[in-house]
């Protein structure tokens, strides 16, 4: 048994402190520095640049056209990988035919073929959520098709042995046993979702975060740029967070190291 050494405790809201004051710290050196002054205003610069684009009527159009594309496309890329992953974890015929496709795909960056999707669907929102579908399709269908084979075989043998079914074993062995994988795969999913959408709304998008840091970095305005790619990681965390708490009522039962 390891002992824990004894020391000064530190609560987890200090520490997030801490970490808030050192990046600050950073981000103001970044913001006299020669070389990144331009680049990376500082935040009395930053926070302004939220109203700036409120008056501009686009901040909150871009947040809720953003969040509709990385729902939609996330919901379609969790609901399709799930069957697909059960699939090729069940039947090897299906899991020889679609893992190396799914692979080949999902090792393509998303802007190599954002272009193909818009001269199919045209210009708008329709693109994007696709693009964002393939994108956690690809990540959500592997992460749970490998929590999926990495089962202890010797459950299901000892379950068969005893009398259970195919029906029996998936019900009660499986999907219980999956789950944690599923959150897993939901992480990683929003994770695509979220960094791939500065591809996705680059398809034609009429507004959304990903289309404002593209038009604001043409035009050179870092204040309202900054300002978004910070949101994009606060919505970001929000998101995770959320998946935290799902994941504690879902997986009380599993230990914790």
């Amino acid at each position: 048994m390891v002992k824990k050494k004894k020391g000064l405790y530190i609560s987890n809201k200090v520490w997030l402190l801490i970490s808030l004051c050192a990046a600050l710290a950073v981000w103001y050196l970044l913001s006299i520095g020669e070389s990144t002054s331009r680049s990376f205003p500082f935040v009395d610069k930053v926070v302004p640049a939220v109203g700036t684009m409120i008056d501009r009527g686009a901040f909150w159009k871009d947040i809720a056209s953003s969040m509709a594309c990385v729902g939609m496309g996330f919901g379609l890329g969790f609901v399709t990988s799930l069957p697909i992953a059960f699939l090729m974890a069940w039947y090897t015929p299906v899991q020889k035919i679609l893992e190396p496709w799914i692979n080949f795909i999902r090792n393509i960056p998303a802007l190599g073929y954002a272009p193909l999707l818009v001269i199919t669907f045209g210009v708008g929102q329709k693109p994007a959520v696709i693009l964002i579908w393939i994108c956690t399709f690809m990540t959500m269908s592997i992460t749970i098709y490998q929590g999926i084979k990495n089962i202890d075989t010797t459950i299901l043998k000892a379950a068969r042995v005893l009398g259970a079914n195919d029906f029996d074993i998936f019900v009660k062995i499986i999907c219980p046993a999956t789950v944690p994988f599923i959150i897993t795969a939901v992480r990683l999913g929003l994770s695509a979702a979220l960094t791939t959408l500065l591809a996705a709304e680059s398809t034609g998008a009429q507004a959304g975060i990903g289309m404002r840091i593209r038009s604001l970095a043409n035009s050179f305005d870092a204040p309202p740029m900054l300002m978004y790619i910070i949101l994009l990681g606060i919505i970001g965390l929000v998101l995770v967070k959320i998946v935290d708490i799902i994941e504690r009522k879902l997986t009380g039962w599993q230990e914790k190291i």
